[in-house]
């Protein structure tokens, strides 16, 4: 005779829901949208089915719809004009600039809305890096400076948590820094704590037109093989004031993300990247998947490894099923 039978507690949906031990719902979700240039704008992305890059009065369409599911937190990044970039990014600090003007009219006509502002390089830089560019080398301490100037222009536009995604060394303590001491203390920042040399972010780089343009990122971007370097990082990241730590991308790194909720008291965010959206969809198109299964399944994965913020490009989606 069997006393424990477990498939006593699966035999309905609702005791299954009642014994659930992940629940994803919108309110765990930071949604990535692109903004380009001009008026009037949506523009598909082909290798991301659903996702556009907009101009700004179409991205406050964008924010009202997803304001509307319950959506509350965005992730804006922006394709940058290539007769605007430049070797030092300077077009990244220009407060007049696309970027911080957008940030301050989301904010105007959306206060409810968070916004989570990229601080990198790469979007501003001609040389298509996360760092200033000499005879090859990515310099380091150089380009926390115009970090730290993006930083203050985008927190001056109403930013209410920066997110530097460079992985340059000790920028995260350097943009406290910058913050505090110009009265910005009560901006955040979610770090990009783990964030690898990833072969998952080509979608991503074709709606900003902004991969490098030469060699790759595995000089500053983590190595896909290490996941103790990840303490290392993340330890860095705790001491030097980071109030979110992310792991970046997720699927693959579901025990990176596991090992950093193990092992700090932060809250652990993962982004579900550009890649791994356009798999599901494109798998999902040719009829081999259920793509809103497989959506929900891998968006549960990730919150049950430990993120308890996900930016994810299903965010609408998602939240339109609900």
């Amino acid at each position: 005779m069997m006393l424990r039978r477990p498939r006593r507690n699966r035999q309905s949906e609702a005791i299954r829901n009642l014994v659930a031990e992940t629940q994803v719902t919108v309110k765990d979700f930071i949604f990535p949208v692109f903004l380009t240039e001009g008026q009037n704008k949506k523009i598909a992305i082909n290798s991301m089915p659903g996702i556009y890059r907009f101009s700004l009065d179409n991205l406050l369409k964008e924010i009202e719809e997803c304001l509307n599911l319950g959506i509350t937190s965005f992730a804006p990044f922006p394709q940058i004009e290539e007769s605007s970039k430049d070797k030092y990014g300077k077009e990244s600090y220009n407060t007049k600039g696309l970027y911080p003007s957008a940030i301050r009219e989301i904010k105007k006509q959306f206060p409810e809305a968070c916004l989570f502002t990229d601080v990198a390089l790469d979007p501003y830089s001609s040389d298509g890096h996360d760092g200033i560019v000499e005879n090859g080398q990515i310099l380091n301490d150089e380009t926390l400076e115009i970090l730290g100037k993006m930083a203050l222009a985008q927190a001056e536009a109403g930013a209410d948590m920066i997110a530097p995604s460079d992985m340059m060394d000790g920028r995260i303590k350097y943009l406290r820094e910058i913050l505090d001491s110009q009265g910005f203390t009560d901006v955040g920042i979610l770090a990009y704590t783990a964030k690898y040399a990833s072969a998952f972010y080509g979608p991503f780089r074709e709606a900003l037109d902004s991969a490098p343009k030469f060699g790759d990122k595995k000089t500053y971007q983590m190595n896909p093989a290490n996941v103790r370097e990840a303490l290392v990082e993340a330890a860095l990241d705790y001491a030097e004031g980071a109030d979110m730590l992310m792991v970046k991308p997720a699927l693959a790194y579901l025990d990176v993300i596991k090992t950093l909720h193990d092992h700090f008291d932060l809250p652990i965010a993962a982004y579900n990247v550009s890649g791994e959206y356009a798999m599901i969809k494109a798998a999902a198109a040719n009829g081999w998947i259920d793509g809103e299964k497989a959506m929900v399944e891998c968006l549960t994965s990730i919150k049950r490894a430990g993120a308890k913020v996900i930016l994810t490009y299903f965010a609408k989606e998602f939240g339109s099923k609900q």
